[in-house]
């Protein structure tokens, strides 16, 4: 599966699921750019961005535009790869792309979720329906129990 992409850069790059492999990658899915919640996600990524690359890749997936990631990035200054998931073909492989509901209203979305991938592409962590505050430090004990 190849979907597009942005690196730390900006720069429009191709994302394959086979990139993962020889690398442990955390792989966070988030609803939508530019949000309060996302962006402090994002945020509490790129600052802790040293301690986290040690040991790990961090890749980002939501269903905005290649240009919304780009925008998001830069005005973000964020320091790791967007993956640009338009037809929600990564979201629902990792089983995140779900109904919710807002005031009433049901629709289709991502659920925010986080998965540590193996060398191998094995996923041997997950958390579903993450809140946001303190996620990341969850992130950082898993990865440090490795």
């Amino acid at each position: 599966m190849i979907l597009n992409a942005t690196d730390k850069n900006g720069n429009i790059v191709e994302f394959n699921e086979e990139n993962l492999k020889g690398n442990i990658t955390v792989l966070y899915f988030y609803p939508k750019d530019n949000t309060s919640g996302c962006t402090k996600e994002a945020c509490d990524f790129r600052d802790n961005m040293n301690r986290l690359t040690v040991c790990a890749n961090v890749i980002g997936v939501s269903p905005d535009s290649v240009a919304s990631h780009q925008k998001f990035q830069q005005k973000q200054n964020l320091n790791f790869m967007l993956v640009a998931d338009i037809n929600h073909k990564l979201s629902e492989k990792y089983g995140v792309w779900k109904e919710k509901s807002m005031y009433g209203r049901k629709y289709m979305g991502i659920e925010r979720s986080t998965f540590i991938i193996d060398e191998s592409g094995k996923i041997i962590k997950e958390w579903r329906k993450v809140k946001v505050t303190g996620h990341v430090d969850e992130v950082l004990t898993a990865l440090a129990s490795l």
